[in-house]
């Protein structure tokens, strides 16, 4: 725990009630396990104790045909050392036993798992592996004890049966010590009144193997568990995933239906928009310029300039919602053609060369001569240049040089930069800036007007070319904004054609065009 209460490792940036939120899950979880395993028969899950019953039914059933054999193999050995008529007795005893293991847990798995209680069929798995012990010790009433030959088959028959029980009943704790003491009992009993090293060998190893084995079914159960434990968690992972995913999908869903609500929405008013705004610019541009006869009050004058002024800027206002919607929605098209950016750039230029005059700011050019077209949206093109150039405009403050730069990219593209010496971006507001409708500090405390719609059109239409787009910014230092268009989209001048013999001479004439640079 660090100084503030906190497990070490935690995150000090999650909320409190987050941190709250997980505690109660977690001591939900350990108050319904601890529930759970008491009311289980093992100490574990109830549905654990019913998947371990019927593990163990199904070893039972499915060894039935490798058990008998070993029995088989066990009564043969005893038939040499002993005599045929104790080796066939002893099988069909140990058989016998067997079978009422076999058909206990043949029952076992016909039963419906609901109807099934596991207390009952736990006693008589119990039972039925008791009665299983005692057909397999039953080989020591056969035997002379007192001889040798008696002590190795005894040993071989218990060890055989120690390892099948241990086994086949693993899953089931009781089982296994009902499955192995008795053999390890009978054979205590029998040899250690005898005496001699023979006998007293045969006790120990008994004694041994009986600790062994049930050591084995402890771990082997411990596995067959925590198997369980892995499945289950395993199951609860690919539940939980599901229900994202289906969550995910319900909330895809409603964003998308949230979007095609807002397209036809954005679809229907912009004509109801810019109707009734055509005519408050009309009517106000006509008061303004006095058209009709001079104001009896020049105050009318200003208001209807503010009213036009108010008016260009709600329908640029729209235009650019329009746009990004179109660009966000997918249906923006491009209307391509062999422009050349250097002149696209330029004219832009000339349209705002104007308003950076009356703010005091110096605007250089710095193109590469001698550069090919490329095919894009001249459109598209004008829009960015206006964008970024406003937004260097907007923010240099007066006395300030704003740089506009076209020239080669190195991978044979072609880029357009506008550099400012304004007041710079912080770093951590570069993403705001970015997003729609994303405005910095130094916007917000300026009150500049604009609905922060620049660069995120700026970037949507870059990408609609297949271009790219940075912005570098230093605090104090300006900004500059790149947009790259790629090599696939520069054209460059065919070569000549040579007149052969074959081509008609008017074919060989043809003026040289264009082609897509590759």
């Amino acid at each position: 725990m660090d100084m503030f209460g906190l497990p070490e490792g935690s995150d000090p940036d999650i909320r409190p009630s987050e941190r709250t939120a997980d505690r109660r899950r977690t001591v939900a979880a350990n108050v319904r396990t601890a529930r759970e395993r008491l009311t289980s028969t093992t100490g574990t899950r109830p549905a654990f104790d019913l998947e371990l019953a019927r593990i163990y039914a199904q070893n039972r059933v499915s060894a039935a045909l490798v058990v008998f054999a070993l029995a088989a193999v066990a009564a043969i050995g005893l038939g040499i050392w002993v005599s045929s008529a104790a080796g066939v007795v002893w099988l069909a005893v140990a058989c016998a036993g067997h079978g009422v293991a076999v058909a206990v847990a043949r029952r076992f798995l016909l039963r419906p798992a609901d109807e099934a209680d596991l207390r009952v069929w736990t006693r008589r798995f119990v039972a039925a592996e008791f009665v299983n012990a005692c057909a397999w010790a039953s080989v020591v009433a056969l035997l002379d004890v007192a001889t040798d030959a008696a002590a190795i088959m005894t040993l071989f028959v218990m060890l055989t049966g120690l390892a099948v029980s241990t086994t086949l009943a693993a899953s089931v704790p009781l089982a296994v010590y009902a499955g192995t003491l008795p053999i390890t009992a009978v054979a205590l009993a029998v040899y250690v009144p005898v005496g001699g090293p023979g006998a007293a060998a045969v006790a120990v190893m008994a004694v041994g193997a009986e600790v062994y084995f049930l050591l084995l079914g402890r771990r082997l159960f411990r596995s067959t568990l925590d198997a369980l434990e892995f499945r289950a968690e395993k199951d609860a992972l690919i539940g939980e995933l599901e229900q994202a995913k289906a969550n995910s999908d319900e909330a895809r869903r409603r964003a998308e239906a949230a979007n095609l609500a807002k397209s036809r929405f954005l679809a229907t008013m912009s004509h109801e928009l810019r109707t009734p705004l055509n005519a408050i610019l009309g009517f106000s541009e006509v008061m303004k310029a006095e058209v009709f006869g001079a104001h009896s009050v020049p105050t009318y004058k200003e208001y209807a300039g503010d009213i036009h002024q108010s008016g260009q800027h709600l329908l640029e206002l729209i235009n650019e919602i329009l746009d990004l919607s179109r660009i966000e929605a997918g249906r923006y098209e491009l209307n391509e053609e062999s422009i050349n950016l250097a002149y696209v750039v330029e004219d832009c230029h000339h349209l705002l060369k104007l308003r950076a005059k009356n703010r005091g700011i110096a605007i250089r050019e710095l193109y590469e001569p001698g550069m090919p077209p490329v095919w894009a949206d001249e459109r598209a093109l004008r829009q960015i240049t206006l964008n970024l150039l406003s937004n260097a405009i907007k923010f240099t403050p007066q006395g300030g040089v704003i740089t506009l730069k076209v020239g080669w990219t190195a991978s044979g593209g072609q880029y357009f930069s506008v550099s400012d010496t304004g007041p710079g971006i912080p770093e951590n507001e570069i993403p705001t800036v970015l997003a729609s409708f994303g405005q910095g500090t130094l916007a917000i405390k300026t009150a500049e007007q604009g609905a922060g719609l620049g660069l995120p059109i700026v970037k949507g239409l870059i990408d609609l070319h297949g271009g790219g787009f940075s912005l570098k910014s230093k605090l104090r230092e300006g900004t500059e904004v790149v947009v790259t268009l790629p090599a696939s989209r520069v054209m460059s001048a065919l070569p000549p054609i040579r007149q052969t013999e074959s081509q008609p001479a008017e074919r060989a004439a043809a003026a040289p065009g264009l082609r897509r640079a590759v």
